[in-house]
C-alpha cells in the first residue's frame, strides 16, 4: 500500500534536535517524521504532496505535560468554585470567587439547580482554596448553610483536602471519637468537616457517592480532557494516579481508539490502591492494550500531601506559622518496601513529594531499592519536588533520580508560601530548576491540572520569569533560560515518560507531533512567552485546530 508523503511548510521550526536545531519544512509519512530541513532537502526521499497551512506559523515539538489528571476534563461537570479565572476544555472562560461569601453563594446557586425531589443528589464542587483569604477555614456552618438534606463536597484546589456538610459526616460515620489521621476537630474536639488525604477522603467520597473529580468511567470523559490539552498544544499528557477499574481502562481504550482523538494518553496506575504484587500483575496485563495513543506501564505513590494545605512533611523548623507536621499517604518504612517491589520488576515509579521531608524520604527508598536491586535507567522520578534543597539534587543527580516540578506553584500560591507555609527563605528556592539543572538532574516540569490550568507554555514563563501573582520575582537565582524551559515541556517530560525515542523532539523516525504557534517562543520577549497563541496541534501526521471558543 502506497502512503503519501506531505511536506509542511512553517515560517520556522523549533526541532530540539541539536543536530538540526532549526528548519522551515518537515516531510511526514505514515503518521512519523520522514525528513527535517529545507523543501529540496525533504524532496529527496521521493515525490511529495506540498502543505502551506503552516507557512505563517511555527513548529514546535507536541508539548508533554508529565503530570496531570484526566479529571481536568472531567472536573468541568462539577462546579468551579476557585480564586482564579479559570477556562473549560471548550473554552468557556469562569470567573473566580474572590471571597469566602461568593463561594457559599456559588454553592447555594448550583444546590438549587440539582434535581429536588431527589435529596440524595450530590453537590460536588471543586477548587476551592482557603489559604487566598487569609487562611481562614471553611466550617460545618458555611457547609450547612448550603444544604442540609442532601451531601455536600467542596474540593480544595490541592486535591489534598475537602470540606463537607454534617449529611456526608452522618453518612461516613464520622463524629468525635473517630481516630484517623486528616479528620480535622475542633478545640471541643468536634470534627470540623474538613478531610484531609486519602484515608479520609476516601470515606467522604464514599459517603457521597462519588468519585475524584468524577471518576472517567466514560469515553466522554476522556474525549474532554485532550480536548483541553489540544488547546494549550499539548500533544502527550498523563492520568497521573488513576485507579484503573475495568470500566476506566475500556474508557481510554474507546476515546484513543478513535482517529480523531487528539492526544497520546499515559496513565499511572495507584499504586496505593492494592498490595504491590497485584499491582505489578496489574501493570503488566495492561502493557499488553498499549496503542500508538494509549500508554500504560507507570505507577504512581503517594507520600505526603499538599503544602498550602498543610498537609506536606516539612523538615525542620515546619511550617512557619506553628501548625502540625503534614500527613504521610504512606509511612517511610512501608514506601521503601512498596517501591522496591515495583522497581525490582522493572516498573517506573512516579512519585508524590511536596515537602522537603518527603523528598529527603523517597531518596532514601530509592537509594535502598538500587543497593538491594541494582538497576540502570530506572527513572524514578519527583514529582511536584517543590522544597527539595541543592544536596537533594545532587543525591538525585547521583542515584539517576529525575524531578518533575510543579513550577506554578510560584505564581499561584509563593507569596501564601512565604508568609504562611514554608517561610520566605524556603520560598524563594522552591521548584529550583536552575539548582536542579545545575546539578545535572533530568528535569520536567508541569501543572498538575487540574490544580492549575493545563497549559505548558504558562509553565514555561513562571519557569523563566518566576513572578508570582502579585508580580514579585521570587529566587530570581532559580530563573531558567527560554530555551531550558522549552526543553523541560518538551523533550525533558518526555524522558521522564520513558518516551523521548518517539516524541519531545521533531527528528526522523519520531511522531509527527506538533505544536503549532503564532509566534515564535524563543523570539518573544521571556516576559509573553505565556501569550504565544496556540494555532492546535499535529499527531501523528493528523491537524487539530484548536476550536472556536464556546460562549
Amino acid at each position: 500500500m502506497q502512503h503519501e508523503t506531505v511536506i509542511y511548510q512553517a515560517r520556522t521550526i523549533l526541532t530540539m534536535d541539536p543536530s538540526c536545531p532549526r528548519a522551515t519544512h518537515v516531510a511526514v509519512r505514515e503518521g512519523r517524521v520522514l525528513a527535517v530541513g529545507d523543501e529540496a532537502h525533504c524532496r529527496i526521499l521521493g515525490p511529495a504532496r506540498l502543505d502551506t497551512t503552516f507557512a505563517q506559523l511555527v513548529l514546535m515539538p507536541g508539548l508533554v505535560e508529565g503530570h496531570s489528571h484526566a479529571m481536568a476534563g472531567t472536573a468541568w461537570a462539577s462546579t468551579y468554585v476557585g480564586y482564579f479565572d479559570r477556562t473549560d476544555p471548550e473554552g468557556k472562560l469562569w470567573p473566580g470567587c474572590r471571597t469566602l461569601a461568593e463561594v457559599v453563594a456559588r454553592l447555594q446557586q448550583a444546590e438549587r439547580a440539582l434535581p429536588d425531589p431527589d435529596p440524595d443528589a450530590t453537590l460536588h464542587a471543586w477548587g476551592f482554596d482557603p489559604i487566598y483569604f487569609d487562611n481562614l477555614r471553611i466550617g460545618l456552618a458555611e457547609m450547612d448553610a448550603v444544604s442540609t438534606t442532601r451531601p455536600v463536597l467542596l474540593g480544595h484546589s490541592n486535591g489534598h483536602v475537602v470540606n463537607v456538610n454534617g449529611v456526608v459526616l452522618r453518612k461516613a460515620g464520622i463524629d468525635r471519637s473517630t481516630n484517623i489521621h486528616g479528620v480535622v476537630k475542633d478545640s471541643a474536639g468536634q470534627p470540623t468537616g474538613e478531610l484531609a488525604e486519602m484515608t479520609a477522603l476516601y470515606l467522604a467520597r464514599r459517603a457521597a457517592g462519588i468519585g475524584a473529580f468524577q471518576v472517567l468511567h466514560h469515553p466522554d470523559g476522556v474525549r474532554r480532557f485532550a480536548r483541553a490539552a489540544n488547546r494549550v498544544g499539548v500533544t502527550c499528557a498523563t492520568d497521573l494516579f488513576a485507579e484503573l477499574p475495568e470500566a476506566q481502562v475500556e474508557a481510554y481504550r474507546t476515546a484513543t481508539a478513535g482517529e480523531d482523538f487528539p492526544l497520546v494518553l499515559v496513565p499511572a496506575l495507584n499504586a496505593l490502591g492494592q498490595p504491590a504484587a497485584e499491582g505489578v500483575a496489574k501493570v503488566q496485563r495492561l502493557r499488553k492494550l498499549n496503542t500508538d495513543k494509549l500508554r500504560f506501564g507507570l505507577v504512581k505513590l503517594m507520600t505526603d500531601g499538599s503544602i498550602q494545605g498543610f498537609s506536606g512533611r516539612l523538615k525542620w523548623p515546619g511550617y512557619v506559622g506553628g501548625q502540625p507536621n503534614g500527613i504521610w499517604n504512606i509511612g517511610p518504612d512501608e514506601l521503601a518496601e512498596v517501591l522496591h517491589a515495583y522497581h525490582a520488576a522493572g516498573i517506573q515509579c512516579h512519585i508524590h513529594t511536596n515537602g522537603d521531608e518527603a523528598s529527603e524520604v523517597t531518596i532514601d527508598a530509592i537509594e535502598a531499592a538500587l543497593l538491594r536491586t541494582p538497576r540502570w535507567d530506572h527513572r524514578h522520578t519527583l514529582q511536584h519536588c517543590q522544597m527539595a534543597d541543592a544536596a537533594q539534587f545532587r543525591r538525585m543527580a547521583a542515584l539517576g533520580i529525575c524531578a518533575n516540578l510543579f513550577l506554578n506553584h510560584v505564581f499561584y500560591w509563593g507569596e501564601q508560601h512565604a508568609a504562611y507555609t514554608m517561610g520566605p527563605d524556603k520560598a524563594r528556592r522552591m521548584d529550583a530548576a536552575a539548582t536542579a539543572l545545575r546539578s545535572g538532574v533530568a528535569m520536567a516540569m508541569h501543572s498538575d491540572a487540574p490544580v492549575t490550568p493545563l497549559g505548558p507554555l504558562f509553565t514555561a514563563w513562571v519557569a523563566v520569569n518566576r513572578l508570582t501573582a502579585a508580580g514579585r520575582v521570587l529566587g530570581p537565582e532559580e530563573r531558567i533560560s527560554v530555551a531550558d524551559a522549552l526543553r523541560a515541556i518538551t523533550l525533558g517530560a518526555a524522558w521522564t515518560l520513558k518516551l523521548d525515542g518517539e516524541l519531545g523532539s521533531i527528528e526522523v523516525g519520531k511522531r509527527a507531533d506538533f505544536c503549532v504557534l503564532a509566534e515564535d517562543p524563543e523570539a518573544v520577549a521571556p516576559a509573553a512567552l505565556k501569550d504565544v497563541p496556540v494555532w492546535g496541534t499535529v499527531v501523528g501526521g493528523m491537524v487539530f485546530p484548536v476550536p472556536a471558543a464556546a460562549a
